[in-house]
């Protein structure tokens, strides 16, 4: 008795079309209204004098706000290393005073630590440095007693203390991510704990931090602003003594706006292209 086997075959599913066209659900509307916003300003800086001499009258802020970003995050990453280290650290003494400094900071306002540093901590230091630099006869502790007590060395020391916290704790997480195998190699190879961490670890933390670091230079580009407060004549200072003397005040906080938008995305490219620059092939 023959049996019959039927044999079905199953055709590829085939997918549907892709539709072709605009997608108005992805279409960066964000950039669209950054765009207008910028082109309207820029045709207004072009044909109001009212603009063009608010523009011409800002300019003298731009300088101050990069040189008071540039030191104050400098120092803000010597100090977030230090304490992103001691928040890793078996030391109980390190552990403790660095998880202080990052709770302390972390949990008052920029702006509060700002002033704090300006009318509290900055006097007696920079008085202290001038008069230790006098009695020694050492001129630079002299001039750096000077440079606290101003209004610019305020506005570094105050947004490096304060910034400082945070990178800190960008550094414990990038350290952290580094499996503790390697550790313990570099251990089993001779070296110290602080030539693992300065040959093996630290070297790719930083790496793998790059781009918050990127983030946070970013954050305090935007964050000197509060130092106008302390009377430092960055961009946000400039444009209001320009508001308080000509009450063009949409004319003035527009094109102030444009500024601090402008070095952002400037900066945001150029962390971007940075970081595909650094990026490890996975």
């Amino acid at each position: 008795m023959a049996v019959s086997v039927e044999t079905q075959t199953v055709s590829p599913s085939i997918p549907p079309p892709r539709r072709v066209g605009l997608n108005w659900r992805t279409w960066p509307w964000w950039a669209v209204l950054l765009g207008t916003f910028g082109l309207w300003t820029m045709v207004a800086i072009l044909y109001s004098p009212d603009y063009q001499a608010t523009v011409r009258f800002l300019f003298r802020g731009i300088p101050v706000t990069l040189q008071l970003t540039v030191i104050a995050y400098s120092i803000a990453l010597v100090l977030g290393l230090i304490a992103g280290l001691g928040r890793v650290s078996r030391n109980v003494i390190f552990y403790n005073l660095s998880t202080l400094y990052v709770e302390f900071i972390r949990g008052v306002p920029l702006l509060v630590v700002l002033f704090y540093v300006a009318f509290v901590a900055a006097p007696p230091m920079g008085d202290a440095l001038i008069e230790a630099g006098q009695a020694w006869g050492l001129p630079p502790l002299v001039q750096l007693g000077r440079l606290i007590r101003s209004e610019m060395g305020r506005a570094v020391t105050g947004l490096a203390i304060g910034y400082g916290a945070y990178l800190a704790e960008v550094y414990r997480a990038g350290i952290e991510s580094i499996p503790k195998g390697q550790m313990e190699a570099a251990r089993s190879l001779g070296m110290t704990y602080w030539q693992a961490m300065r040959f093996v670890i630290l070297p790719q933390a930083i790496r793998n931090v790059l781009p918050p670091l990127g983030n946070d230079f970013i954050a305090m580009l935007k964050d000197t602003a509060l130092a106008s407060a302390i009377a430092v004549p960055e961009l946000m200072y400039v444009g209001r003594q320009r508001a308080a003397g000509t009450f063009r005040y949409f004319e003035v906080y527009n094109t102030v706006a444009l500024l601090y938008l402008a070095m952002t995305l400037l900066l945001s490219l150029l962390v971007r292209a940075l970081e595909r620059r650094t990026a490890i092939p996975r």
